[in-house]
């Protein structure tokens, strides 16, 4: 090898407590939409890395922390697309989020909702989303150091065994 080879390393979490339990529905472009129904989606992080030297080392405990925390948000939720055309959101009491999708009226309690600043929930979306949070937690500590390192992460959602979607960010 010389000099000038590019050499990355590539790490990946995936455990089984990385995982959220909630329900969505996804709209379709002509404003019908599926009916309300729910999945255990299973989260796995990939993250490439420019060296994982002992003085460079990134600890695996501190990406699944963060992931926990995001994954725990979305637990046992349902995930509504706040930037969807076809919601409508309604008067409701404070300790209610009542809203209209593709002519449908739901009212739920407040605290079992999670509104994202998406246009539908799908898995791609969801990939996105989580990803945008999960790197807010990571990075909320501006004294962490090791940014630079990071050449490129991954998040995949698994809503199904076999079925899923990726969100990838590449840096430089």
């Amino acid at each position: 090898m010389t000099g000038h080879d590019m050499r990355n390393w590539m790490i990946h979490i995936r455990k089984d407590t990385l995982k959220f339990a909630a329900a969505h529905m996804t709209v379709f472009p002509d404003g019908s939409k599926e009916h309300l129904h729910g999945h255990n989606y299973q989260v796995e992080l990939a993250v490439e890395l420019t060296e994982p030297a002992l003085p460079q080392m990134l600890s695996y405990e501190v990406f699944k922390q963060a992931l926990r925390t995001v994954c725990a948000e979305w637990d046992e939720k349902l995930l509504i697309a706040g930037n969807n055309p076809w919601l409508e959101i309604l008067p409701a009491e404070s300790s209610e989020y009542a809203f209209r999708l593709c002519g449908k009226r739901y009212v739920l309690p407040v605290d079992e909702v999670v509104v994202l600043a998406i246009d539908n929930v799908t898995a791609e979306n969801l990939a996105q989303a989580l990803f945008e949070r999960f790197w807010a937690e990571l990075t909320h500590d501006r004294s962490v150091r090791w940014r630079e390192r990071i050449v490129a992460a991954s998040l995949r959602i698994d809503e199904s065994p076999g079925q899923g979607a990726t969100y990838t960010i590449r840096w430089g």
